[in-house]
């Protein structure tokens, strides 16, 4: 399949050479009409124009019969010229919106927009299963993959998705990278998301990256090539199918936090203490809030990276801390806006 941009090349190539093709046709029957009509050179030129669009004004001076012969030949010339390249300019359409290029033309310029938004560079298993939850986390995100049919298949979903190779720094600033708050390196192989680390690190060092590993040996070293957190799949699926049947009702906890297995709309989420937050050195037990919210804080962790686990009522909360907190996701949220509004 012929990339989106090169049918774009040949519509531009095409809307010149009709453009001088239509404007050589229109000189050339101007000339005619000024040789055997006698007419002047404005009047020549409009006759010229009308005839090809075929409005049909009728003769602007008398013409004799030399003249009306040039007249049948310059009609049947300009006619089908002007038809030709009508038919040129709709194929060069439909050819366009066939090759998906004004779809990726407006993905792009949503793209542009975005800020602080991620990129899920992969849309197999595990790019969906991420795009899912990013999704229920309303966050801005995008999907890049080299498979045009797997991303038609992000598209058909809704998501914003991209064709492109995205170990390629150019791909990457396409994505806007260098505005992005984090990456998903969720490709096929360990080599691939290696390399795809490297390269975004370089482009934006401050980017959060995750990435999946499938050999645990390879764990350490996209972490030497900045990966922040590397997950091993077949590792964590082992595991927990293990404790699965070894301590089931953990095992119902993680689900019940996780992925609302047990029908209830309950989540883990992190909320940040902003420094202008009224709750700012306050405990837990000043903070009625969590009670009348129906919020558990499981954790605190604070700015200098030290987790307070089951944090008792008289621990403060300081700015930069964040706290991590289980309950329905509304009740999250009104929580987050809580302490992140400002003092009065």
């Amino acid at each position: 399949m012929k990339h989106p941009q090169s049918h774009w090349a040949r519509f531009q190539q095409r809307v010149l050479w009709m453009g001088v093709t239509i404007a050589g046709v229109l000189v050339f029957g101007a000339v005619g009409y000024m040789i055997f009509a006698d007419y002047p050179a404005f009047e020549a030129f409009y006759m010229a124009l009308t005839t090809i669009t075929t409005i049909g004004y009728g003769e602007l001076l008398p013409m004799s019969k030399v003249a009306r012969t040039w007249n049948i030949v310059y009609i049947i010339v300009g006619v089908s010229t002007l038809l030709v390249t009508l038919g040129t300019l709709t194929q060069s359409v439909v050819e366009l919106e066939l090759s998906g290029y004004f779809e990726k033309r407006r993905n792009q310029r949503m793209i542009d927009k975005f800020e602080n938004h991620y990129i899920i560079c992969g849309f197999g298993r595990v790019g969906r299963s991420a795009a899912e939850e990013l999704d229920i986390s309303t966050a801005s995100f995008l999907i890049v993959d080299r498979n045009e049919d797997e991303v038609e298949k992000a598209m058909r979903l809704g998501y914003v998705a991209v064709a492109a190779d995205c170990t390629r720094d150019e791909a990457l600033r396409d994505l806007g990278i260098d505005r992005a708050a984090g990456l998903i390196a969720a490709l096929a192989t360990d080599a691939d998301n290696l390399y795809l680390v490297l390269t975004a690190k370089t482009l934006n060092p401050k980017l959060k990256i995750a990435t999946r590993v499938s050999e645990d040996d390879s764990a350490p070293k996209l972490k030497r090539a900045g990966a922040d957190v590397v997950f091993a799949p077949y590792s964590m699926t082992g595991h927990r199918l293990s404790q699965s049947l070894l301590r089931p009702h953990v095992n119902d906890f993680i689900d019940f936090t996780t992925g609302n297995t047990m029908g209830l709309d309950v989540r883990i989420e992190q909320i940040a203490v902003s420094s202008h937050s009224e709750f700012v050195s306050k405990s837990l037990r000043q903070a009625p809030l969590l009670r009348e919210l129906g919020v558990i804080v499981l954790a605190i962790r604070r700015a200098d990276g030290e987790m307070i686990f089951n944090p008792p009522a008289d621990c403060e909360m300081n700015a930069g801390d964040f706290l991590i907190a289980l309950g329905p996701p509304a009740q999250l949220r009104r929580l987050e806006s809580m302490l992140g509004s400002r003092a009065s």
